[in-house]
């Protein structure tokens, strides 16, 4: 009888670890599914230095221990240069109650804090070169707004000073740009200023959608400029071939905002590091991620150190001589 009533006990302590086992089991997979957090990232349009962006802060977020696929799932889409399709993204992304989701780029940030301004999602972005003109940060160092970021600021006087350099006569810069961009209308404006202390005038232009910018170059080109220069107008940038085609027919350079576009035809450039100002931005993604602070708490990071680079293909093909100051910058298209 006591035989049978221990073998009893054996059978239900061993249902009881078994019931233990099973209900643990299910609570570590229930846990690392929740601790899996959704990331959404929104890039405005394929073009090299915001696909740099995006390269970066998936470096930056991994090195605050954050790998995609293990405890955090990024969903990145492309916008293909169209407004819409970034709002509808972001919506979408709001609606599936994203842990934190990314703009990549003025657009795209702009879409992304609209969607989620009513919610708690924390929006981070990157290369915004002014988010207070955009709207989504009431200032850099208190950004409130649950929103943060990176932002590129070009090293517009060290531009209009290489300028001067290559082309010592020229007198006119044509400038494209698109008016829905505050980042391109603060730069005009800045770059406006700067102008007659190096003895140019600007001619611009604007533009509202990307069907505009081959015929905006054209027509850019027939008003006389000796060159044109390109802010990190998104719009612009992204229909870089249009703008570079008018230029070689007017045989004239255009002058770039970072080293992509250098490689692609542009003459030269102060180039700002694409890869680097991401790699901060996941950085910042990180800190709100582990609940160190809110986003609206974290200031704005400002990227302006930039590097000198030139295409060696572009000069000779232009008949330009590489002046000397800048004789040991980067050099692309040997």
């Amino acid at each position: 009888m006591k035989t049978k009533r221990f073998s009893q006990k054996l059978g239900i302590a061993a249902l009881l670890i078994t019931m233990m086992f099973t209900m643990t089991s299910c609570s570590g997979t229930t846990q690392s599914t929740t601790d899996t957090l959704k990331i959404g990232v929104i890039q405005i349009a394929p073009h090299p230095s915001l696909d740099n962006c995006y390269q970066g802060f998936v470096e930056g977020l991994a090195a605050a221990g954050y790998q995609d696929g293990q405890n955090i799932k990024i969903d990145y889409q492309n916008a293909q240069g169209e407004m819409a399709n970034s709002d509808m993204i972001a919506k979408n992304m709001v609606s599936a109650q994203y842990d934190l989701i990314l703009g990549i780029a003025t657009p795209s940030a702009m879409s992304a804090y609209s969607a989620a301004k009513d919610t708690d999602i924390p929006v981070v972005f990157s290369a915004v070169s002014d988010p207070v003109a955009a709207g989504i940060v009431k200032s850099l160092e208190k950004p409130e707004f649950n929103s943060t970021g990176t932002s590129d600021v070009l090293p517009l006087e060290a531009q209009m000073q290489m300028i001067r350099a290559f082309l010592p006569e020229a007198k006119k810069i044509g400038i494209l740009y698109t008016t829905s961009e505050p980042n391109s209308v603060t730069h005009l404006a800045a770059f406006q200023e700067l102008a007659p202390k190096y003895g140019f005038e600007l001619v611009a232009i604007g533009v509202t959608n990307a069907s505009e910018v081959a015929s905006a170059a054209t027509s850019l080109v027939a008003k006389g400029i000796d060159c044109i220069n390109n802010f990190t107008d998104n719009n612009v940038v992204n229909n870089l071939s249009s703008v570079l085609h008018a230029a070689d027919a007017g045989n004239i350079p255009v002058f770039g905002s970072e080293i992509e576009q250098v490689k692609n035809g542009c003459l030269a450039a102060q180039s700002i590091d694409y890869v680097s100002l991401g790699r901060e931005t996941g950085k910042i993604a990180a800190q709100i991620l582990k609940g160190e602070a809110k986003a609206g708490e974290v200031p704005v990071a400002l990227i302006s150190d930039s590097t000198p680079v030139y295409n060696q293909e572009v000069c000779t093909r232009l008949g330009l001589t590489v002046p000397e100051e800048y004789k040991d910058a980067h050099v692309v298209g040997k």
